[in-house]
């Protein structure tokens, strides 16, 4: 007779894959919170160096902004980061006034007494974003916020309030009586240790700078607007 051979059927185990036990997730949690502070430790104790001190005579370094080359003065530029050659997007500077020389970058007290803003004139260079230039501005937007009478202003300017319930609310418009474009300004009327503070913009190449100097200085005003055109023509002599 034939006889029919059986043939053990194999039978495959499924393997059990290990399961996470419930304080895997807290675990894991734990050391990664470990390893940031550790991180965070270290950098706060990794020893730094000081930035190499800069020199108040430095020679004017070419810095472009918007495609527009300035030379500048490395004591003039107030954020260390920004205070290399090259492109870069925004300078902040400053100047002593009426000097125009660079400040000290490492001298914080004069006398025991912190540095005064007031004594310098500030400037903010940054990339043209499209605006109008502060020409038209004068022309064809502020007119509609500004208050009907002028205010009283020193000889040769004109003082225009703009109205209380205007986005420029708090400002006066103030410019040249007989050349406008020439010398323009928006001026707070409060201010923290002055009567306000003026902003003066000028587009220049592909850039805006915006110089910032206290109300105050209105007063002379032909001297701070020849002050403003000595700067630039140093920031650019080729142009």
């Amino acid at each position: 007779m034939a006889t029919i051979a059986h043939h053990p059927v194999s039978r495959r185990r499924g393997r059990r894959h290990p399961h996470a036990g419930p304080l895997f997730a807290p675990v894991t949690f734990f050391v990664a919170v470990c390893l940031f502070a550790a991180a965070y430790v270290a950098y706060v104790l990794w020893p730094r160096w000081p930035d190499a001190p800069v020199a108040v005579d430095a020679p004017s370094m070419p810095i472009t902004v918007g495609g527009t080359v300035f030379n500048i003065e490395p004591a003039a530029v107030r954020i260390p980061s920004e205070r290399h050659a090259g492109s870069q997007s925004r300078v902040d500077v400053a100047y002593l006034w009426p000097s125009l020389m660079p400040p000290d970058p490492s001298l914080k007290v004069i006398d025991g007494q912190p540095v005064n803003p007031n004594e310098r004139l500030f400037a903010l260079i940054v990339v043209d974003d499209g605006a109008l230039p502060v020409s038209e501005r004068v022309r064809t937007i502020y007119p509609r916020y500004l208050a009907k009478a002028p205010a009283e202003a020193p000889e040769g300017l004109v003082v225009h309030p703009f109205r209380g319930d205007t986005p420029y609310a708090g400002e006066d418009l103030v410019y040249e009586r007989t050349a406008p474009d020439r010398f323009v300004a928006r001026c707070s009327r409060h201010g923290i240790g002055n009567s306000g503070i003026c902003l003066l913009e000028k587009r220049v190449g592909s850039a805006d700078v915006t110089f910032r100097f206290p109300r105050e200085w209105l007063n002379d005003w032909k001297s701070v607007a020849a002050g403003i055109d000595k700067l630039l023509a140093r920031w650019r002599p080729a142009a």
